[in-house]
């Protein structure tokens, strides 16, 4: 990516900005979100419609309350009519009307055919007004001869957000029909639908507009004057130059001949008078375009390469105010800027790594979603984990130099095992019916989809081989190419792959990976090296939490188990299909050489125990000779034993006793590892006595640069406080030259703020405002959260709120920030419990986020006291509703409740052990 990738500074002034899908009536099956979940639908009619209510000289119908059994009632549209195009024409206003408000026009003509004889059409409509046609809020029209019966009545139904059509008579099955509407909505800035953006440009507030896209598997004309072909997953995306008050009724059209246009392979439209260098060689094959400027990008080969199947690579977009990370439109994919601008000069390697690995994670969807899509949203995990595996595989692809495949262990499956330990997490797939509202959708974005699907997939192309994993691939996207799946048709496809190449599996396809979709969590696999013995059990963190979902599998996986011992030889698979078995191979003679090690480069979603014995001797071999270990499994060992002493299975001490050997340690995963782990104890002592022992202790270990900077300045040793002052003093007498290197900035920023003055934190703030490159306003809005000034962090979570001071897409990030400082913590618990209303109102329907801010503000709860507050703010606010955060509150009660188990039961243990090393 280094070699490929430019982005030059020098580009000009970007004002409006337009995505076209999600807004008036676009077809989709059932609820429609607009975000980087819009993305199935086959069978019906609906609309998207996003922007708050405003309307000169529109009428909107009365709402109407009607029987639950009424098809308006529920949430899923029937399946009686199938739309087949669509027409949309949007007017944005750049200036405000009268009541204050920015707004737009439209008007939309979608073509449908009647699939069974029916008397209504329900199209989903939200926060739009109508213009009235003949007493209605719609009209309708025959097709190739068709001739509708009479509107009896139309209204909206604002619980489902419906518009509701009642009809006179039935619509005939076989014939098409073309309905027809205008409207009038808010150009809000909500992040949500069709929303506008504000940004500065060289001294100039310029405004952005976009609508978020909505996927579909129907045919689109976009009618902006360009006379381009139909299209899927439509998205239409003008920039115009200029002064916006010079084009107060701006059109997607051309308006003058200075513009350029650039239709993209599916009728993506991009309007733009932007500069782009000619391609470095022929592999820099995607186009990038932000308000910074353009450049272009080596495309990732990996994808195609597996896949076989070429799909048109899209261009780049980095927008400047974006909810989502990003968002695989076909044609032109749209980013955060964070997630897409890498400047050598401010950016950090992890902020390198974050770009590369979210242009492959969008590259692979334009397989894995875009050409074949999932059905509905209770299979998102196959759409959202496929790209999360393959954007490893991808950036690996693009610099096999970084060995970025390992990573995934430490950041996905690792992190998501911490989630899917409780007893409050949920299977990979749900039943369709457990899926319904928008609020529910956004809840299925999760850790899980993401991280658990991308292990478990990493699991199946593993004990597969990646050939098979490939071919059965391929044959699944060859058949289902532009249609509609469920996660059983992978299954069908890889078993024939599977057949072809004559493996050996202990059942199905389909028969081991239920085992890991249909139910939650993971298992512990236990091994006895004195008898052979091998178990496995449903892993809980809290071993007493109670599990209501039930499992016909009753909580029992077909594992995969690779193994060596110390003596060296093949690697094998085991497969342990019951609860208990014995395996002679896995019982070990004594000798401290004689060890034995599952999960060989922890392939395999589980946690893996052994006897005493075999415990010891792996730690001696860790201190003898670590090498010997592969580098994922020394990582392993030690975030295993972590999460097998909280859940009770070994004593702390042990866990404590893997981090010795790490002054010998020179690989990354293991010592990340460590200090993820050692995060927690942190988060639970960091406001006793504790943690004066913790400090201590790490003084006498030795880290890579990157993770010892952070770690000493974190745990407040002197040394690294006097050098991250020193640093941002001279920084300070010259604002102009930054003598902080990139990677080091956030420690050192942060340091320098938590120890420093007033002065040193308006300095950073000023800095913040004047940032050009997102990568360093990142890292200096996530510092000012360090200062340990409460009235400070109290003014810090005011400008949250304030658009005009943090941008609306990072206030959640922002709030977690303080949280994470212990002195903020309380603060932003009590800021949010006082602003909740105003949180879930803006951010709580459909924020990706919004679940992290329950989780962030919580992490640290480890009393009663703590227990009693988050209890009563359930009860306090149960009438304003949690939306997509609701899952992640009930998993904050019961890491709360466990948090105060373990404290209790450790806290002595885990005083002594500091003690004792720090002395």
């Amino acid at each position: 990516m280094a070699a490929g990738f430019f982005i030059s500074k020098t580009l000009g002034l970007v004002s409006v900005i337009l995505c076209l899908g999600a807004l008036a009536t676009i077809i989709a099956l059932s609820v429609v979100y607009a975000q980087e979940k819009n993305r199935n639908a086959t069978s019906a009619l609906s609309s998207a419609n996003p922007a708050p209510t405003a309307a000169p000289a529109t009428t909107a119908a009365p709402a109407t309350t009607a029987a639950p059994a009424n098809p308006w009632n529920k949430m899923r549209l029937p399946q009686s009519l199938l739309p087949e195009s669509y027409v949309v024409t949007l007017q944005p206003f750049l200036t405000k009307d009268a009541s204050g408000l920015y707004i737009f026009k439209g008007n939309s003509a979608v073509t449908f055919s009647c699939q069974e004889a029916t008397d209504l059409i329900l199209i989903h409509s939200k926060k739009l007004n109508y213009t009235q046609q003949n007493g209605f809020l719609i009209s309708l029209e025959g097709v190739d001869g068709s001739s509708p019966p009479p509107i009896a009545k139309t209204w909206l139904e604002a619980p489902t957000q419906y518009l509701v059509v009642q009809l006179s008579g039935q619509l005939e099955k076989g014939k098409k029909y073309k309905l027809l509407s205008d409207f009038v909505g808010e150009l809000a800035d909500d992040l949500a639908g069709f929303y506008r953006s504000e940004y500065v440009d060289e001294g100039v507030t310029r405004y952005g507009k976009r609508v978020d896209c909505l996927g579909g598997k129907v045919k689109g004309d976009l009618q902006q004057g360009l006379g381009l072909p139909a299209c899927v997953n439509c998205c239409l995306f003008v920039i115009l130059q200029g002064d916006p008050n010079t084009a107060r009724n701006v059109r997607p059209v051309l308006p003058s001949p200075s513009w350029t246009a650039h239709a993209y392979a599916m009728s993506v439209i991009l309007v733009a008078k932007m500069l782009f260098t000619n391609p470095v060689t022929p592999n820099d094959q995607l186009r990038i375009f932000s308000v910074q400027g353009g450049g272009w990008v080596r495309a990732l080969p990996w994808g195609a390469i597996l896949l076989t199947w070429p799909v048109p690579l899209p261009d780049q977009v980095g927008l400047p105010d974006f909810n989502a990370g990003a968002m695989e439109n076909w044609g032109l994919v749209t980013y955060r800027e964070n997630s897409l601008l890498y400047d050598p000069l401010f950016s950090s390697i992890g902020n390198k790594e974050r770009v590369v690995t979210v242009i492959a994670h969008e590259l692979a969807h334009q397989w894995f979603g875009n050409l074949v899509t999932l059905r509905w949203w209770n299979d998102l995990w196959l759409n959202e984990g496929f790209a999360s595996y393959v954007e490893y595989l991808g950036a690996d692809s693009a610099e096999p130099s970084w060995n970025i495949k390992d990573l995934i262990v430490q950041s996905e499956m690792y992190r998501v095992m911490k989630i899917d330990a409780l007893a409050s997490s949920h299977p990979l797939s749900f039943q369709e019916n457990e899926i319904n509202t928008p609020a529910q959708i956004s809840e299925v974005f999760d850790a899980i989809a993401y991280s658990k699907g991308a292990s478990v997939l990493r699991m199946l192309s593993n004990f597969l081989t990646e050939e098979i994993f490939k071919r059965g691939l391929q044959s699944y996207l060859h058949t289902f190419s532009y249609g509609n799946t469920v996660y059983d048709d992978l299954w069908v496809h890889l078993q024939k792959a599977v057949d072809d190449a004559k493996l050996q599996l202990p059942t199905t396809i389909k028969g081991i990976m239920e085992r890991w979709t249909l139910q939650m969590g993971f298992p512990v696999v236990t091994v006895n090296t004195r008898n052979g013995s091998i178990t496995q059990k449903h892993f809980l963190l809290d071993p007493e939490s109670v599990v209501n979902r039930s499992s016909v599998f009753n909580y029992v996986w077909i594992v995969p188990v690779t193994w060596m011992t110390g003596q060296g030889g093949a690697l094998t698979t085991y497969w342990l299909e019951e609860t208990s078995a014995t395996e002679p191979s896995f019982t070990i003679p004594a000798g401290a050489a004689n060890w034995l090690l599952l999960n060989i480069n922890v392939t395999g979603y589980f946690r893996v125990n052994y006897d005493p014995e075999n415990w010891d001797k792996l730690l001696t071999q860790l201190d003898t000779s670590h090498q010997a270990i592969p580098v994922i499994n020394r990582a392993q060992i030690i975030d295993d034993t972590f999460n097998l002493a909280r859940a009770k299975y070994i004593d702390i001490g042990l866990a404590l006793n893997t981090t010795r050997y790490l002054s010998k340690e020179l690989e990354y995963l293991p010592w990340s590892a460590a200090l993820d782990n050692l995060a927690y104890f942190r988060l639970m002592f960091d406001r006793s006595e504790v943690y004066g022992p913790m400090q201590s202790g790490w003084l006498a270990l030795g880290y890579n640069e990157i993770n010892a900077i952070s770690t000493a300045c974190s745990y407040g040793i002197r040394e690294c406080w006097t050098l991250a002052t020193a640093l941002f003093n001279q920084w300070k007498t010259n604002s102009s030259n930054n003598p902080i290197i990139p990677n080091l900035r956030s420690s050192i920023y942060c340091s320098a703020i938590k120890t420093g003055s007033e002065e040193d934190w308006d300095f950073a703030w000023q800095m913040f405002q004047k940032a050009t490159v997102v990568a360093e306003a990142d890292k200096l809005r996530a510092a000012l959260a360090c200062s340990q000034e409460t009235w400070i962090l109290r003014r810090y979570l005011q400008y949250s709120l304030d658009p005009t001071k943090i941008r609306k897409q990072d206030a959640v990030s922002t709030i977690n920030s303080i949280a994470s400082n212990v002195v903020g913590q309380s603060l932003a618990w009590d800021f949010i419990r006082g602003n909740w209303k105003t949180l879930f109102e803006q951010y709580g329907g459909g924020s990706f986020s919004f679940s992290n801010l329950i989780l962030a503000v919580t992490q640290r709860f480890s009393s009663e006291f703590e227990l009693k507050q988050l209890e009563q703010f359930k009860v306090d606010n149960a009438d304003v509703g949690f939306g997509s955060g609701t899952r992640a509150l009930e998993q904050a009660l019961e890491k709360t409740k466990a948090n105060i188990k373990w404290v209790a039961e450790n806290k002595k243990a885990v005083l002594t052990w500091f003690e004792r090393e720090s002395g």
